[in-house]
């Protein structure tokens, strides 16, 4: 399947269930809601994505806690947690991606390697679930991983919950 048939697909079960979405991204820089504006007739369903590269973003604009933001760091299931959620709070939206990790080249460490990356996804009064990967590549291979990955729990997510 392709990435637009991907986001074409989590398009059509979001409107079989009067949901909207939105995205908070980091690593992704806005492609995962690249790949859902790809669909034409979308605007029905997305609301909008908030890239937020910087850890002040994260904070300002999603209320990610500074303590998590030092404790655990920006890729961390913790920060992809607050991350999803506060992007709810922020729009309103009936389902939320968040993307966080290392797309590279540089940047990683022994304990947060190149590729590594915390995708998660969060509904009004549900869960937030939040899903570690592990992706190889180039900068461009692990970007593109992280969007079908995204896309995918997300589906997921509306399939199961």
């Amino acid at each position: 399947m392709t990435t637009v048939d991907a986001a074409a697909r989590l398009l059509d079960l979001l409107r079989a269930r009067g949901l909207t979405i939105a995205t908070a991204e980091s690593c992704t820089g806005g492609l995962v809601s690249a790949a859902l504006t790809a669909v034409p007739g979308c605007s029905d369903v997305v609301l909008g994505g908030i890239v937020t590269y910087s850890n002040g973003m994260k904070a300002s604009l999603l209320g990610v806690p500074e303590e998590v933001l030092r404790r655990v760091g920006a890729v961390s299931e913790d920060c992809a947690r607050e991350m999803a959620t506060g992007l709810l709070r922020a729009t309103g939206a009936g389902l939320g991606i968040s993307v966080t990790g290392i797309a590279g080249p540089g940047g990683g460490s022994a304990e947060k390697p190149v590729g590594l990356v915390y995708i998660g996804v969060s509904r009004p009064g549900g869960e937030t679930t939040v899903r570690r990967n592990l992706f190889s590549g180039d900068r461009a291979a692990i970007r593109a991983a992280t969007v079908d990955a995204s896309l995918a729990l997300a589906t997921e997510a509306l399939l199961t919950g």
